[in-house]
């Protein structure tokens, strides 16, 4: 129902009350009135953007959904004059779309309603001194929030990577020793075998030899383990033995026998297969087999390691990936945790809790790898280097849940709904932007339409990530 605008009526309205005969005249015809009966919403969250909205009699309440606190109604208010809807309509097309709130009568009111367009052309035409300066303040908060954005994405990065080239070193610097003792160790073996041989060694019992030393080899790291004493009894004993059949160096070599299962009832064999003239040249040659053998396994496991960082950076970069894949989460919170390892204090205990069955979702895998590492990284700061940081998934229905839990100091109940405001930290200045938790809220909310809450009490806070498992344009199921 709408009826006529009364430019008297326009003028007792603390937003008018300065304008001229001739601009309320140009409002009046601008807009219209209409009413509202109780409980209906005159505008929507969510709706586009198109009416400036003000409240002429009656009583009304703006209502936000919010993802960190759910729903946020802020109190009824009958002040004529009021005003809600395409707010921001004079920035054009920088302006929000959509309403970013509901404006609901909760009594029978009248309101006056007017275009975006024609709103945004008042505002501009009108105050072009305000409007250049609301303009400013909008255009200069969004780019100082896009710097610190920055400026948060690059410390991350820098943290991240210092932790990687920390945990590089030490499989690397692990490699760069073994291959040089690996050297040293191959040319030694080149002059025990030239020896053997200028002693005139048959060939066939330097094959039983060779096939003994296979045998050597393949036995490091796959025997039952042993406690330290057990260890170094058999060392102390084969080490006699050794020194008795006149081996050089007896107690250096019996280490390495030793960790390839070598007892002193494999001397016999040694004598047996070699001849008692050969056998000190033949120990040895077959101690420093096993130590290559160890080299070698050495350099293979630090290589591998090496493998597995760099798999994990990768995963967590996303690299040579579409930004929007179908992707399995507990490989992007791994790669996470992989990242972190360098940096975790000794006192903080990581628990994984997946549900395997958890299916592959539809997501931007490096925008919610950020995600995961800015909720770790405050769940470690929470902690003081002390506690248990547990992460675990689970499903419920259409949606992937990820919570990502602490045993810290907890979130205070005053600032709960606020953690989620750009700029709004509880760290001393220069220790945080205030912008983790918003970037994580805006990538979780505004770019995959999941939502991010938290629940917290003195020693246990989770922070809960839920994700659709069908696409937002309305695709197939992530599971089909």
């Amino acid at each position: 129902m709408t009826d006529t605008v009364d430019i008297d009526e326009l003028r007792k309205l603390f937003l008018f009350e300065r304008l001229t005969d001739e601009q309320l005249t140009k409002l009046a015809t601008s807009g219209r009135m209409t009413t509202a009966e109780q409980d209906e919403d005159v505008v929507c969250q969510g709706e586009p953007a198109d009416c400036f909205v003000v409240l002429m009699e009656g009583e009304v309440q703006m209502i936000s959904e919010t993802v960190s606190a759910g729903t946020v109604a802020m109190p009824r208010t009958s002040q004529p004059g009021v005003y809600g809807g395409a707010t921001s309509a004079y920035l054009g097309d920088r302006a929000p779309q959509t309403y970013q709130h509901t404006l609901r009568a909760t009594a029978p009111s009248r309101l006056f309603v007017l275009p975006a367009k024609k709103f945004a052309y008042i505002v501009t035409e009108w105050f072009p001194m305000a409007m250049h300066l609301l303009d400013g303040l909008q255009s200069g908060g969004r780019m100082q929030r896009e710097m610190i954005d920055r400026r948060q994405r690059l410390t991350a990065l820098g943290t991240i990577t210092a932790g990687l080239t920390h945990e590089l070193n030490n499989p690397a610097a692990a490699a760069v020793r073994a291959v040089s003792e690996l050297r040293s160790l191959v040319r030694s073996s080149r002059v025990e075998l030239a020896q053997l041989a200028e002693n005139g060694i048959p060939p066939e019992r330097l094959r039983a030899l060779i096939e003994m030393q296979e045998a050597c080899m393949e036995a490091v790291g796959k025997l039952p383990s042993r406690s330290p004493l057990e260890i170094s009894d058999a060392e102390d004993e084969l080490g006699d033995a050794l020194d008795e059949l006149g081996v050089e160096d007896a107690w250096d070599l019996a280490p390495a026998l030793v960790n390839a299962g070598f007892g002193t009832e494999h001397l016999d064999k040694v004598r047996r297969e070699a001849g008692a003239e050969h056998a000190p040249a033949a120990l040895r040659w077959l101690s420093e087999a096993v130590e290559i053998s160890q080299m070698l396994n050495e350099v293979t496991e630090a290589t591998e390691r090496i493998t597995t960082l760099i798999r994990s950076a990768k995963e967590y970069s996303q690299m040579d990936r579409a930004p929007f894949q179908v992707l399995d989460l507990h490989g992007l919170l791994d790669s996470t945790i992989a990242i972190f390892r360098g940096k975790l204090p000794p006192g903080i205990t990581v628990v994984t809790d997946y549900d395997r069955t958890l299916p592959p979702v539809p997501c931007y895998g490096g925008e919610l790898n950020q995600v995961w590492t800015n909720l770790i990284h405050n769940a470690l700061d929470a902690m003081d280097d002390e506690g248990t940081l547990t992460i675990r998934t689970a499903y419920d229905e259409d949606e992937a849940i990820v919570e990502i839990g602490d045993t810290g100091h907890g979130v205070p109940e005053e600032i709960k709904d606020r953690i989620f405001e750009p700029f709004f930290t509880t760290k001393s200045v220069g220790q945080g932007t205030g912008l983790g938790l918003d970037i994580s809220y805006r990538i979780v909310a505004g770019r995959h339409g999941g939502e991010i809450k938290v629940r917290s009490v003195p020693g246990e806070t989770w922070f809960e990530v839920r994700l659709p498992l069908r696409e937002a344009n309305g695709g197939r199921s992530a599971s089909a």
